[in-house]
């Protein structure tokens, strides 16, 4: 049976070919019942997020099949798809999905949040009854390698946007950021993203001042914050310890007396200002004020660069505990291989003792001379158990397998003397 990985991500494929391949959660369980009842396929997991969509199978070898699976179920070309995906097999899977699960395939190096994603993946294919001891296995150590990977490397230790950055910063200049309050200018992508982080860090009061009142309430509607108008700035600005802005105005917002005057009414209590927008939100001479600590995306972007060198560093330490990791379950699938073998090896040489004892007893209580009938059953007996190793090595001399020869011989603990009776 074999490892399949055919996927298409950010890397791979233009975002409107991806999003016509990326599955619903209802589409979701149709498609792995879909899968579930295909010829030749034992388990399947299937990942779609916004940048990739992954299927994971195994079964028999028929990538051609899964390809054309994929196609037919979301009625795309699959030359499309066939152009714009990749395929692994095996060795390459496992490697693969484990690179994934620690962030290392993703559009932002280390990003922590696929990992939920694949865990959510595997516990959908779980319920779908997609999932059997090989995917088990597989799944709960790539978790635990991408646990090791973030524990054991700085993979996702420092800010890779200029939104997280921002955030972070914040974090290093207030010990207790969740009582500090935030005031965030605009109400565009990039504020979204700082008002998502600053949640995740446990701010409690936060506030949105947008030009259009309508998309500020929209923002704020979903964190929680308080709205302001613009206008209202210079009345309620020494009410906030941080300030982070980025809009598309062209003309500064928030200028050096708005600044100066809020630092008296906060009787001169530090402010951290950082300005994300191009052109300048906050007048840059607001930084020649004592206690105002303002920082630019140029700022912010030298330190990301910075943070970038140091991850792509991680991701070399995390290759190789990758690496490691892989041959790990590689070899416990090896080792269940020869345990499937050993097993089918018994319950063969069971059943042929079992048929050869059934026969023997019915000639007994047919009145056949007992001493005949152990003999018969020993000599058969013996000959059914020899019969396969004894052609191997015949196949093996003929070929001057020496190698394989030997490596029999060993494991039917025969002297090479006695390999040469066999042979």
């Amino acid at each position: 049976m074999t490892l399949t990985a055919l996927g298409i991500n950010h890397k791979t494929a233009p975002v409107a070919l991806r999003e016509k391949v990326a599955f619903t959660p209802d589409s979701l369980v149709s498609a792995l019942a879909s899968l579930k009842q295909m010829n030749g396929i034992d388990e399947s997991v299937i990942v779609s997020t916004c940048n990739r969509t992954e299927v994971y199978v195994k079964g028999v070898d028929e990538a051609a099949l899964l390809l054309k699976w994929l196609a037919e179920f979301h009625g795309v070309s699959e030359k499309d798809i066939s152009d714009n995906s990749y395929l692994y097999h095996q060795e390459d899977a496992v490697r693969h999905v484990m690179r994934v699960a620690s962030g290392l395939d993703s559009l932002i190096l280390g990003e922590p949040q696929i990992l939920g994603q694949i865990k959510q993946a595997f516990n959908d294919a779980k319920h779908s009854g997609t999932v059997g001891s090989e995917f088990e296995r597989l799944f709960q150590h790539t978790f635990s390698v991408a646990k090791k990977v973030r524990s054991e490397t700085e993979i996702g230790a420092n800010a890779v946007s200029v939104a997280f950055a921002a955030v972070q910063l914040a974090k290093h200049i207030f010990s207790a950021l969740p009582k500090r309050a935030v005031l965030l200018v605009g109400a565009g992508e990039t504020i979204e993203l700082v008002a998502q982080h600053l949640k995740e860090q446990g701010v409690q009061r936060l506030a949105v001042a947008n030009r259009t009142v309508a998309r500020a309430e929209k923002l704020a509607e979903n964190l929680g914050a308080e709205v302001l108008t613009l206008s209202q700035l210079p009345d309620h600005l020494h009410q906030f310890d941080i300030v982070i802005s980025s809009t598309a105005s062209q003309l500064p917002l928030i200028g050096k007396g708005m600044v100066e005057r809020a630092l008296k009414q906060r009787r001169n209590t530090p402010m951290f200002m950082v300005d994300l927008a191009v052109p300048r939100d906050i007048e840059p001479q607001v930084n020649e004020l004592g206690d105002a600590y303002l920082y630019t995306v140029d700022d912010l972007q030298h330190i990301v660069e910075q943070n970038l060198a140091s991850r792509e560093l991680a991701a070399q330490e995390a290759e190789k505990i990758i690496s490691e990791q892989a041959l790990v379950f590689l070899n416990w699938k090896r080792a269940q291989k020869s345990i499937d073998l050993v097993r089918q090896y018994r319950q063969k040489s069971m059943a042929s003792r079992d048929e050869l004892v059934g026969k023997a007893v019915n000639q007994l209580s047919e009145g056949r001379e007992p001493e005949a009938i152990i003999q018969e059953l020993a000599y058969k007996l013996a000959n059914t158990l020899m019969h396969g190793p004894t052609r191997v090595l015949r196949e093996a001399a003929q070929d001057k397998n020496s190698a394989l020869s030997q490596w029999l011989g060993q494991a039917m603990d025969l002297a090479p003397e006695e390999q040469d009776k066999e042979r």
